[in-house]
């Protein structure tokens, strides 16, 4: 059994993670980032990115990289089944384009430094150090010990770090979200445009990756042959084709033809957003970020954007509390060699000084995001419930509620979170 320390630790080696490990770095953070799965989570489909999202990435230094990988969308079509109408929207001064996962994950790990992911680390318990009580003792399946001034937990829905907060559970919508990518080798030819259609408690999107490449998906109501089909691919492409069989545009061949090995199956969750507005998202130096803190459903395609808002304002705010000391904000303070001699009351003095920082800095992020996640969170929430009820009384509750506080309906994507 070995033990370690290390100044700040980040739960999860998937976007929000990897977003996080890298803001810290531009900023001459270290970090560790302890990621469960043998390599990098590079499985799933798309991910379509707006411009509040292109701002993060540019923040990250990463944003020219992926611009290469996936052609610009001019605009969002959207078709209402239940009585034929169509509503188009240009993205012509904004910028909308969706991203392979993998190329999003992979781009941000290769820039980061070497070393900083370390993969197989299952954490099966978190504890005050008896010792000092602003550390976070993380015990990995392995039987390592780690000590850690901070922990960051973009460990998802099933969150350990959010246990350790006693966050409340998350929420089910009952709906499921399928996607996955089709390759067309001689090209998909459909335009450049982000296409979704409405209809029967289903909404269903497509959206080209380049000129080969397309990802789609399938938000509809679960049901009990989910569980069962979900480990099968191809039954979960049939049962798919079968439910959108008489859909335009497409879209039955459009999955027929799809990549078994991209096919993704979730159950939509949320935290409610009564829940995001009464937790703290702090306890000690611990906190959360990205689906951890705020899971919410695909409806305004917001889930990996926010969490890369989180990063940078997570980088920023550590930056701004530990700028007054640059050694300590590096990392070094645990790597100090005896010969420095250092008087053991006097680090004790520095160590609670240091924990006052972070504190500091993690209640600032939480201040600065709780709003942010708040609006995102009530208007998923609110298209969610209008897509799953049967209530006309709902329905009708859900609509004057999005028209009243959510008129615009997409400036949530003009959003800025600002510099690293």
């Amino acid at each position: 059994m070995s033990e370690e320390e290390k100044p700040i630790v980040i739960v999860g080696g998937g976007i929000c993670g990897l977003a996080t490990a890298l803001a810290l770095h531009r900023k001459g953070i270290r970090s560790k980032v302890l990621e469960k799965a043998e390599t990098l989570r590079t499985e799933g489909g798309g991910i379509g990115l707006h411009p509040n999202a292109w701002r993060a990435l540019d923040q990250l230094g990463v944003g020219h990289h992926l611009r290469l990988k996936a052609i610009p969308l001019l605009m969002v079509r959207d078709i209402i089944l239940s009585n034929g109408t169509q509503r188009e929207e240009s993205f012509r001064n904004t910028e909308f384009r969706c991203l392979k996962r993998s190329d999003l994950i992979e781009t941000m790990a290769e820039n980061l430094p070497s070393g900083t992911i370390r993969f197989g680390c299952q954490i099966v318990k978190m504890e005050s150090d008896p010792i000092n009580s602003s550390h976070t003792i993380l015990h990995l399946q392995d039987g390592t010990i780690i000590k850690a001034k901070v922990v960051i937990g973009c460990d998802g829905v099933n969150s350990v770090v959010g246990d350790r907060l006693e966050l409340k559970p998350t929420k089910r919508f009952n709906l499921c979200g399928v996607g996955g990518l089709t390759n067309y080798p001689n090209g998909h030819g459909f335009s450049n445009e982000f296409l979704r259609i409405r209809g029967n408690h289903m909404l269903v999107g497509r959206l080209p990756i380049d000129d080969k490449l397309v990802y789609w998906f399938v938000a509809r109501p679960r049901t009990p042959q989910d569980t069962m089909i979900s480990k099968e691919p191809k039954l979960f492409r049939d049962s798919t084709m079968e439910l959108i069989k008489d859909y335009p545009e497409g879209f039955p061949e459009l999955i027929k033809k799809c990549d078994l090995d991209s096919l993704k199956f979730n159950s939509l969750r949320h935290r409610a957003p009564w829940d995001i507005l009464l937790e703290s998202f702090r306890k000690g130096t611990v906190t959360v970020a990205g689906d951890a803190m705020h899971v919410m459903g695909p409806f305004i395609g917001q889930g990996g954007a926010a969490a890369l808002e989180d990063a940078i304002v997570l980088g920023r705010c550590f930056e701004q509390e530990m700028a007054v000391k640059p050694m300590v904000a590096a990392g070094l303070d645990s790597e100090r060699s005896s010969k420095n001699n250092w008087d053991k009351k006097k680090q004790e003095e520095e160590e609670k000084v240091m924990s006052k920082k972070f504190e500091k800095a993690i209640d600032r992020y939480v201040k600065e995001r709780k709003m942010r996640i708040l609006r995102l969170a009530t208007q998923t929430y609110l298209i969610g419930t209008l897509l799953q009820t049967t209530s006309p009384v709902t329905k009708f509750l859900s609509s004057i509620l999005l028209f009243i506080f959510f008129v615009t309906v997409a400036n949530h994507t003009l959003y800025d979170c600002g510099r690293l």
